[in-house]
Formats: structure tokens, C-alpha cells, sequence
């Protein structure tokens, strides 16, 4: 991952943090070239460095939209007894 994907992943995560709630979609929807596995990774390292600073609340939105994002490419496997998203 080159340093100019990395900050355009790090915009993106930005917008999505400050966008308001429900737009989520529309955000990452008018960035199409950036919904890759890449992006995924980096809205974990953001998430948990989140965490480890004691942000809980984004850190959990990040997760949740990095999963949902993984579901969406395919990157997340859905296993049988898992709980459907709500």
C-alpha cells in the first residue's frame, strides 16, 4: 500500500467519522476506488489505535463499518449460528 492510497484511506475514514449518521453509505459510495481490502485494513488500524487511546464509541463504528465493508466485498465470511446484522 503506497503513502498516497494510505492518505486517501485516511480521508475517507475522516469523512466517514464526520459525516452524519446514516450517510455512512453515501460517503463511501461516491469513493468507489477506495472500497478494497486495503480500506478495510486501514479503518482496523485506525479503530484500534482509536481504542487504545480510549475512544471506544468511534472505535466501535469503525469496526462495525469495516465488517460491514468486508461482508460486502466478500471478505468476511458468514459462519452458520452467526447472528444477522441488524
Amino acid at each position: 500500500m503506497d503513502e498516497q492510497r494510505q492518505e486517501a484511506y485516511l480521508g475517507l475514514i475522516d469523512e466517514l467519522i464526520k459525516c452524519p449518521n446514516g450517510q455512512e453509505p453515501e460517503v463511501l459510495e461516491a469513493k468507489p476506488d477506495l472500497m478494497d481490502s486495503g480500506l478495510v485494513l486501514m479503518l482496523v488500524r485506525v479503530a484500534t489505535t482509536l481504542a487504545h487511546q480510549g475512544n471506544q464509541e468511534t472505535s466501535g463504528f469503525l469496526m462495525h463499518v469495516a465488517r460491514e465493508l468486508s461482508k460486502a466485498l466478500g471478505l468476511y465470511p458468514e459462519t452458520e449460528g452467526e447472528p444477522e446484522a441488524v
